[in-house]
C-alpha cells in the first residue's frame, strides 16, 4: 500500500513521479507533464535582522562564505544571493578628480 503522490504545485497536474531527495533529506517530485520539480510542504525560513547584521560583519572581515554560511546557519546559495543583492547597490562607477595640489581624489 503506497501514499499517494502530491499534485504538482504549477499545473495540478496527477502524473507526478519521485525524483530524489533534497539537500535535508525531503521527498523531490517531478511533474511529467511541466516537468517542474518541487517538494511536499516546503518550509521557507526567514533570516532575522540581527542575522543579517552579522553577515554584514563578517563579510567585511573577509570571512569566506562558507564559514560564514557554516556560523549564521544560513545556506551558502541564500548567502551567494544575499553578497549578490548587496553587491549590486555599491556603486559602480568611479569619480577622479585632480586637486589643484596634482593628487588625485578618488570617490566612489
Amino acid at each position: 500500500m503506497s501514499a499517494s503522490l502530491p499534485a504538482c504545485s504549477a499545473c495540478n497536474s496527477t502524473h507526478i513521479v519521485k525524483n530524489g531527495k533534497i539537500h535535508n533529506g525531503k521527498q523531490n517530485f517531478k511533474c511529467r507533464n511541466c516537468g517542474r520539480q518541487f517538494v511536499q510542504n516546503p518550509q521557507n525560513k526567514i533570516i532575522d535582522p540581527a542575522t543579517k547584521t552579522l553577515i554584514d560583519k563578517l563579510l567585511l572581515e573577509k570571512i569566506p562564505l562558507a564559514g560564514i554560511a557554516r556560523v549564521t546557519g544560513v545556506s551558502e546559495p541564500w548567502l551567494e544571493h544575499y553578497v549578490n543583492e548587496k553587491y549590486q547597490a555599491v556603486p559602480q562607477q568611479v569619480i577622479v578628480r585632480t586637486k589643484k595640489s596634482d593628487y588625485l581624489t578618488c570617490q566612489a
